[in-house]
């Protein structure tokens, strides 16, 4: 029974490894209206993101493609605000920005020279693929590779990936137990502080007394 688990567990984690490290949301802008969200990356991560940002349009009732419309797209760490991307792109398009340390960065999207007092109304659908730096798919054409070939390089994509964030949890080990160290230092220094204060303060009321009691010829 316990061979069967452990081969149901393998083949948990071999389905796991093959999902695709991509994902999709839709959002509205109104006016100079700014949405952001965050995202953990590794360092050395590639992020691209595939775009479309329609404009409400009044007569037809719905959603329209204009060409006029420019979206800005900015991208920080945090939590230092360093600046890794930021352009004025068209309506519909595709941005990419490569992570230089691991941590949280700030993806922030919203319409380029709005004005606070502007009315236009957007929906933006984004979709985001994160993948190692080193992965390059355009060098080789969808038809040049089989099938097997094909899963063979995309298991190597999901491992490069796994590899990724084990690296990025180390490092948040790495942060943790420092901090950790640094906590415990700082706790055994003021602990041995207090002590020397509490024995000053006992040494102090001892002498205190021993002169009372000579004082008053009790001893």
């Amino acid at each position: 029974m316990a061979i069967n688990v452990t081969r149901w567990t393998i083949a948990l984690l071999v389905l796991l490894s093959v999902l695709p490290s991509v994902f999709g949301l839709y959002f509205y802008l109104e006016g100079a209206e700014q949405k952001c969200f965050t995202e953990e990356l590794p360092k050395e991560t590639m992020v691209t993101g595939d775009y479309t940002a329609e404009e409400w349009d009044q007569d037809t009732r719905k959603f329209v493609l204009n060409k006029d419309i420019q979206l800005e797209v900015v991208v920080e760490e945090m939590p230092s605000g360093n600046r890794v991307y930021g352009q004025k792109l068209a309506p519909k398009g595709r941005f990419k920005f490569t992570s230089a340390e691991s941590g949280e960065h700030a993806i922030c999207l919203f319409t380029a020279d709005a004005g606070w007092f502007g009315s236009t109304k957007l929906r933006v659908t984004l979709d985001l693929e994160i993948r190692d730096i080193l992965e390059d798919d355009n060098q080789i054409p969808d038809g040049a590779l089989s099938d097997l070939a094909q899963r063979v390089r995309d298991l190597s994509h999901k491992v490069g990936d796994i590899r990724r964030d084990q690296s990025y949890l180390r490092d948040h080990e790495r942060e943790f137990r420092d901090k950790s160290e640094s906590t415990n230092a700082h706790t055994v220094t003021w602990t041995i502080v207090q002590l020397v204060v509490l024995g000053i303060t006992c040494a102090t009321q001892l002498r205190s007394l021993r002169r009372f009691f000579e004082t008053k010829k009790l001893v």
